[in-house]
């Protein structure tokens, strides 16, 4: 009885430590797989058009909001909170359409949209319309986890905003002279085509700016987030995909998250994001092949323009888009990038 004690202690000292170092083992490779990819907007963007200055400009706010999301994620943080703080500085920077850089409406002013999804239970929020709040995914963060609901547009999200205690300022601290000038253009364009003419009008730059980060922690969460100020020249309350979970924004740990950025139209119509994943999920895709059949077959063969940037629970990044550039950043353990064309 003695000796079989004796092995059955060995046995079972022999799987605890089995155990442990298969955890240990896990541990390390999920913290190998943390990953975070930013974009800050996708359209006509030609080399010949920014200077060297600018392209310097662009590439190291992204590499700073790329960064910044990454150290988050490196010290063992939620992804939550790197997607939230690389977006953060992305609104806060006049160079992309999203925060204090959006375009200005048809009536001269700005309407900010945006959405959040964790994807371990898939749960999210979405604002639109707001005109106030100085920065949009927060919003759209308070609006998931503090609240009933999942989107929320207009004055009810800006009261929502001032109960929640974020930071409100007026709408003409989202002024930029470089957006204003981008109206008037767009407004002597508007002005002279019909209104059902005005989507194939492509003598109209519409900025389809927009920013959005994924990125994936060291416990296998997945998050998504993408924040705008829409369409230069918008009218009518003109709300794009930025802010509509499966459109714009979609994350699931099961599959991929995904920000897009372009034509929202036409990623509202063929649900762009939760699309992408979708064949990830059921047809076994890997993440680039489903992001190119989107953007480069489904989207273009009927003139939707625009791209989206993908990250799978492997912690694999991948990229798409169908016009002249996309701003676009990202960095994992083994990897750091930044391009625009």
């Amino acid at each position: 009885m003695k000796i079989k004690s004796k092995f059955q202690i060995f046995r079972i000292s022999l799987a605890l430590i089995s155990l442990l170092l298969w955890s240990l083992g896990s541990s390390a490779a999920d913290k190998d797989n943390i990953a975070i990819v930013i974009h800050g907007g996708a359209g006509n963007i030609k080399a010949a058009q920014l200077s060297p200055e600018q392209e310097a400009a662009y590439k190291k706010k992204l590499q700073e909001a790329r960064d910044k999301g990454y150290a988050i994620l490196a010290k063992g943080g939620e992804s939550m909170d790197a997607v939230v703080a690389a977006i953060t500085i992305l609104e806060d920077s006049p160079l992309f359409n999203a925060g204090k850089g959006a375009v200005y409406n048809f009536d001269g002013q700005h309407d900010l949209d945006a959405s959040i999804m964790e994807g371990k239970n898939l749960q999210a929020g979405a604002i639109a319309g707001v005109q106030t709040v100085k920065n949009p995914i927060l919003l759209a963060r308070a609006v998931m986890e503090k609240s009933e609901h999942v989107f929320l547009a207009g004055r009810g999200a800006e009261a929502f905003a001032k109960r929640q205690q974020l930071a409100l300022v007026e709408n003409r601290y989202f002024n930029t002279e470089k957006r204003f000038k981008s109206l008037q253009k767009a407004k002597q364009s508007l002005l002279k085509t019909s209104w059902n003419q005005t989507d194939k009008d492509l003598a109209i730059d519409y900025k389809m700016g927009t920013v959005g980060a994924v990125a994936l922690d060291q416990h296998g969460n997945i998050t998504a987030g993408t924040s705008t100020g829409g369409r230069t020249a918008k009218r009518y309350g003109r709300i794009g995909d930025s802010p509509v979970i499966g459109a714009g924004t979609w994350a699931d740990n099961r599959s991929c998250g995904v920000s897009a950025t372009g034509h929202g139209e036409f990623f509202i119509r063929f649900n762009v994001a939760a699309d992408i994943c979708a064949r990830v999920k059921y047809q076994g895709l890997n993440i680039q092949t489903a992001a190119d059949q989107v953007i480069n077959q489904e989207l273009a063969n009927i003139q939707g323009s625009g791209g989206v940037i993908v990250l799978d629970k492997q912690g694999n990044i991948a990229y798409s888009f169908n016009t002249k550039g996309m701003y676009r950043a990202y960095k994992n353990k083994k990897n750091s990038h930044v391009a625009i064309y």
